[in-house]
């Protein structure tokens, strides 16, 4: 059996009752004046929710404070290869020249003591790339707009595209200065330092640029291996610094060149630091 329910009676409102007299063309109403007794208070402002920075801002600075770049005071001997390969940087020597261009100048077989390299500096083109890409909404536009268009017009025709311009193979002259300007793209490549007058000096010191030359009378000789070709190398020298991609022959010009400059960035920290017998 159910129970019997208790239904309260809703709590009334204390009003206090008046009269107010109008008067109409000389008719006196009575209107009831009612008044509120009770008042309501307003609620209360929710409090402002305090500000939270977002995960991916605070790791965003993080990932930013990591990346930053380092920088290494070149000291003498060094070379670009040689940081390239103590800061493992990754792309080589070129990668850290392409970083420091402005630093080191046109010449990256030639680096000063006392510069600082920035390690890890992205390269001025790479920026020009990015800033160069359009936005997803703008391509999406232009998209549109090329469409609407070919329904109004008829498209002109499409110029063909220029084949692409294949790049002059370098060639050098069979003489002294074309082996030496030979001798500095393979050194480059390698991350050898030197430079053309560095070279030259020496070669006119030791084999007054005949590539032929050979030394039968010091004490090399006499060991049994004479010194041999523009830079007077002796064949265990050559057999231990020759460099990769030239000739095994070490009175091959370009092949001795690059060797004897191979061997001296080892022991002296560049050719351009050769001033007599080495």
């Amino acid at each position: 059996m159910p129970a019997q329910g208790k239904h309260r009676r809703p709590k009334s409102i204390s009003l206090g009752r008046g009269l107010a007299a109008v008067t109409t063309g000389g008719a006196v109403l009575a209107l009831p004046v009612i008044g509120a007794t009770s008042a309501f208070a307003a609620p209360a402002p929710a409090a402002a929710p305090q500000a939270v920075a977002p995960a991916a801002v605070v790791a965003q600075a993080n990932s930013a404070a990591k990346a930053a770049p380092a920088k290494h005071s070149v000291v003498a001997g060094e070379t670009l290869s040689k940081i390239a390969r103590e800061h493992s940087v990754s792309g080589g020597w070129e990668k850290l020249y392409e970083g420091n261009r402005k630093i080191v100048g046109s010449n990256p077989d030639l680096i000063h003591p006392g510069i600082k390299l920035v390690i890890g500096a992205k390269s001025a083109a790479s920026s020009d790339d990015k800033s160069s890409k359009a936005s997803p909404s703008a391509a999406r536009g232009a998209s549109a707009d090329r469409a609407d268009r070919s329904e109004r017009i008829d498209a002109a025709p499409v110029a063909k595209a220029a084949p692409a311009v294949e790049k002059a193979a370098v060639t050098y002259t069979n003489d002294l200065d074309g082996w030496i300007k030979e001798s500095l793209a393979v050194m480059a490549e390698q991350g050898i330092p030197g430079t053309y007058e560095g070279i030259h000096r020496n070669i006119m010191r030791e084999s007054s640029g005949n590539p032929a030359a050979i030394n039968n009378w010091d004490s090399n000789a006499v060991k049994g291996t004479p010194s041999k070709g523009l830079l007077q190398v002796i064949d265990p020298t050559f057999q231990a610094y020759h460099v990769p991609g030239t000739s095994t022959d070490s009175y091959d010009p370009v092949a001795n060149i690059t060797a004897a400059c191979n061997y001296a960035a080892d022991r002296y920290g560049s050719i351009d630091n050769v001033f007599g017998a080495y």
